[in-house]
């Protein structure tokens, strides 16, 4: 399943090329369908949305039928266990717990003759929410989405999720957003979605941002609408990396590759070890544990298309090999992990010991799962509350202040061939 190479030879430098391609978000026949469906969306609305939603999930679905009403809400508590509520409050507080670590706030200095220096903050007003809720049920995504916009102030937040064959959403998806106090919600999803959102329809007002994960259909739809409406990041298909010594537990580590493996054939499951003998054990391990899961299809093919154990001399090259990768997930599975964590640059999210699988961090820990993947943790960062923030510049100049700065900045702007900012600057001081 999982294939034991060592870096120093040429079948790693392949490996590591195909690992770096897959998170190119291109496909020329996806991108044209998405196009056709963001152009029949800006131009008919709410009827291109129903109809797309009709053709790809809820064969009966109206336009008159796209908001999720009071009732749905009622009906959905009906169908679901009071534990799932209970976990939800549990990974619901966490998360804002850890968010709001991150809330930042105006600030304003003064300077040398009266000058006045700062940023206005402020958040969004408007925030769409586009989350899988059919072919994956992602209740934690949507947690991730709405609760740091919550954190920030955004005054509406908007949720998009496609409905299932009988017009509903998923009971769970909408008590978790109910939970989080969201209640406007649209049954549709994919590119019409984040058309709507980012257009407007008749039901659906238009957006300032649209965030959220999904397949390959709504981040190149994202990547359309952004400049129309800004985006968060480009989602690409999950990775999770494990630098693990020969005291690492290989049942764990293999476990922890299989959490990532089972979201699809595209997703990448690889270990970084300086030991053979324990390579070896892991892959046995993966082989053994595999077979219990259902998802056999994705395991698989993840497996086989992106899963490499890469043998290397010592952890020093593995933070190396690690920060060319860039992972979505890091893993330190090590006698001593702490020592190693500032070692990793180019990482989304960083989990260290035995006790702190991937899945602890995707559920129930605090700290966003929404991370760049494609090697984009090389510049970008988890989702946070910055996402839904906004910053003004605020500049005040006494007549002193601006005399002094005066033939300095006008030198500036003739360089620049701009004679009216020049000019702009000397009237003031003329008589």
């Amino acid at each position: 399943m999982i294939q034991i190479v060592d870096i120093q030879t040429p079948e790693s430098n392949k490996i590591l090329t195909k690992l770096n391609q897959r998170g190119r978000l291109t496909d020329e026949d996806i991108l044209k369908t998405v196009k056709r469906t963001l152009s029949d969306v800006k131009a008919e609305g709410d009827k291109a949305v129903a109809r797309y939603t009709r053709k790809l999930d809820s064969p009966r679905l109206t336009s008159k039928g796209l908001r999720v009403q009071p009732k749905d809400f009622k009906n959905a508590y009906s169908e679901v266990n009071e534990s799932f509520i209970t976990a939800i409050n549990h990974a619901k507080k966490n998360i804002q717990d850890f968010h709001q670590q991150q809330v930042r706030s105006s600030w304003f200095s003064t300077e040398e003759d009266g000058v006045l220096l700062g940023h206005i903050i402020n958040p969004l007003r408007r925030v769409g929410v586009c989350v899988p809720s059919v072919s994956q049920l992602l209740v934690s995504s949507l947690l991730m989405s709405v609760i740091p916009a919550m954190v920030a102030g955004v005054e509406e937040i908007v949720v998009c999720m496609g409905p299932m064959r009988n017009r509903q959403i998923n009971p769970h998806m909408l008590v978790a957003a109910a939970e989080c106090g969201v209640d406007e919600i649209y049954k549709c999803g994919g590119a019409q979605a984040v058309g709507a959102m980012a257009y407007g329809t008749e039901t659906i007002s238009p957006v300032d941002k649209i965030v959220g994960p999904g397949n390959l259909y709504v981040q190149l739809a994202k990547k359309e609408v952004y400049g129309h409406v800004d985006i968060d990041k480009l989602a690409g298909p999950s990775e999770i990396l494990v630098i693990a010594d020969s005291t690492a537990d290989p049942d764990y580590v293999a476990a922890d590759l299989i959490s990532q493996a089972e979201h699809g054939p595209e997703c990448s499951a690889i270990l970084i070890t300086t030991s053979r003998g324990f390579a070896e054990q892991v892959k046995a391990a993966i082989e053994i544990q595999a077979q219990t899961f259902p998802r056999q299809y994705e395991l698989v093919k993840a497996f086989e298309n992106y899963g490499v154990a890469f043998l290397v001399n010592d952890i020093e090259e593995a933070i190396d090999l690690t920060n060319e990768i860039a992972p979505e997930h890091v893993e330190l599975q090590l006698e001593d992990p702490f020592q190693w964590i500032g070692h990793i640059r180019n990482a989304g999210a960083i989990l260290i010991g035995p006790y702190s699988p991937e899945a602890v961090g995707d559920y129930i820990a605090g700290p966003n799962h929404i991370l760049p993947t494609g090697r984009a943790a090389r510049y970008a960062s988890p989702l946070s509350v910055d996402d839904f923030l906004k910053k003004t510049s605020l500049i005040s100049y006494t007549k002193t202040a601006l005399e002094k700065v005066t033939p300095d900045a006008v030198e500036l702007a003739q360089i620049e061939g701009l004679e009216g900012h020049a000019a702009a600057l000397k009237i003031r001081f003329e008589d």
